[in-house]
């Protein structure tokens, strides 16, 4: 069996100061990084371009696309340089570096599986923010029939890059914050494994997100609009798989 290749994957839009550090930990892991600059300003822009001095890949998109694109980007990226996988993680710092050894070993045991983030919060995290990802792991559940996933919105994970893409080329998820939810169903869909495993989650004092209330959410609610119906459409055969397995 062929040793999995892994870079760390940070996609970037307005990140100066976290975006350093993020990549100085994950150095300390022994992974490459690649960071794909989703039209940044000039202030995070410059520090980028430190990094990719300091020998750090840089994949630079040419204006603001939204996380999904710049992700997708990002993997397709990784898969020509020639990884295997990648680990995605968000460029604020919110996800513990001491957590993603655990990650890296999941998906050593089992390559094909897409390994999942479920976060443990600290007090940094807000009720509104805790409580209100409850309605997409609610509609996640349903779209899937399943609970297998069990935290759809997680930004720490790692992609098997060639099903992954495969995956995209035919259906791209999006090009904002939808993206993260909606490939981990159709992941599902197709049959692909996952595997959940704990990150602990700080979200830093005056920290920086990306998030737009109504846009976002309106995107998030076409999305799920979008899987319903395809599940609807998918159920009768996976009842009737399941029935002939029985």
């Amino acid at each position: 069996m062929t040793t999995p290749s892994v870079c760390a994957l940070i996609p970037v839009y307005n990140h100066p100061t976290t975006i350093a550090a993020v990549c100085n930990q994950l150095q300390q892991l022994g992974l490459p990084v690649l960071l794909v600059d989703d039209g940044s300003d000039a202030e995070c822009a410059a520090v980028l371009d430190e990094l990719q001095a300091a020998g750090h890949q840089l994949l630079r998109l040419p204006h603001n696309q939204g996380k999904g694109a710049a992700v997708r980007a990002g993997l397709a990226r990784a898969e020509q340089l020639g990884y295997s996988h990648a680990l995605q993680v968000d460029a604020d710092g919110q996800h513990a570096v001491a957590d993603l050894p655990g990650f890296l070993a999941a998906m050593r045991s089992q390559p094909q599986a897409l390994v999942i983030g479920y976060p443990q919060y600290d007090d940094s995290v807000s009720r509104l923010r805790f409580y209100g990802r409850y309605a997409t792991h609610i509609w996640v559940w349903i779209n899937t029939l399943s609970l297998a996933i069990r935290d759809s919105m997680c930004g720490a994970r790692i992609y098997p890059l060639a099903e992954v893409n495969r995956l995209l080329a035919a259906r791209p998820c999006g090009n904002r914050m939808a993206f993260d939810t909606e490939v981990l169903v159709r992941w599902h869909w197709r049959g692909g494994a996952v595997i959940n495993l704990p990150v602990q989650v700080h979200y830093p004092e005056g920290g920086v997100s990306h998030f737009n209330l109504w846009r976002d959410n309106l995107h998030i609610s076409a999305m799920h609009a979008r899987l319903f119906f395809g599940m609807l459409r998918r159920a009768p055969g996976w009842l009737l798989r399941g029935r002939k397995r029985a």
